[in-house]
């Protein structure tokens, strides 16, 4: 409401709220990079909570060679995004969100998080139901959807029956053989991906056609796992 002319000028009439709906109903006030790295650092907060002094259950990304890549999708006011987070040898990370990239520096503090990304800085508290993490900012609330990669893997290949890895991770065992009838929903294959596993869904109905790894085998984002005919 204080953003807008008609209050500045003190031009309030019955009128005001149709004369202002653009400001009053369609600010955000936060955006979209900051918005997806609140909710990363959220995440990786989560996760560094699980936490043990067994060291396979860290969730730093650490491997012997090369740096690790990690892919997030997000859904934010009806436009879908992707985000990847790179997990640097010195423990560093650098985020990229679209167009945007810089290092991703973040603290918890009390019942907030301080963030720093891309030139900005501002303490949000971020509130997780489900798939969707709310923020809260001193400039103003918003909302943002994270997809489950590894939840809604081949849901997009399902008209050739393609089932992908939406990450790099290791194939822990498949439940199915080929010639097996499969569901939709019915669980596929087990993965590990960040140290945790996940299992891998039929999209639709179908036949499994082939089965392209074998357990104990590593695969890069984008690999395809199977196939099934729909």
């Amino acid at each position: 409401m204080v953003r807008s002319p008609s209050f500045a000028q003190a031009n309030l009439d019955t009128a005001l709220i149709p004369r202002e709906e653009a400001v009053l109903f369609k600010q955000e006030p936060v955006g979209l990079p900051m918005a997806a790295a609140a909710a990363i650092a959220q995440t990786l907060l989560s996760e560094k909570a699980t936490e043990g002094a067994d060291p396979f259950s860290r969730r730093d990304g650490w491997q012997t060679h090369g740096v690790t890549q990690r892919p997030f999708e997000f859904d934010f006011h009806g436009e879908h995004s992707k985000a990847a987070l790179t997990y640097l040898h010195d423990g560093a990370l650098q985020l990229k969100v679209g167009d945007v990239s810089g290092p991703l520096v973040f603290a918890r503090s009390a019942q907030s998080i301080d963030i720093q990304f891309a030139g900005q800085r501002l303490t949000a508290a971020v509130y997780t139901q489900g798939e969707v993490d709310y923020v809260f900012t001193a400039r103003g609330a918003t909302q943002i959807t994270a997809i489950d990669l590894l939840a809604h893997a081949g849901e997009s290949h399902t008209e050739g029956g393609r089932l992908t890895a939406p990450m790099p991770g290791k194939i822990l065992s498949f439940s199915v053989k080929v010639g097996d009838k499969v569901s939709k929903g019915q669980p596929l294959a087990v993965m590990e991906a960040m140290k945790m596993e996940h299992t891998i869904a039929a999209p639709a109905d179908g036949v499994v056609q082939e089965l392209l790894y074998a357990p104990g085998d590593q695969v890069t984002e984008g690999s395809e796992l199977l196939k099934i005919a729909i």
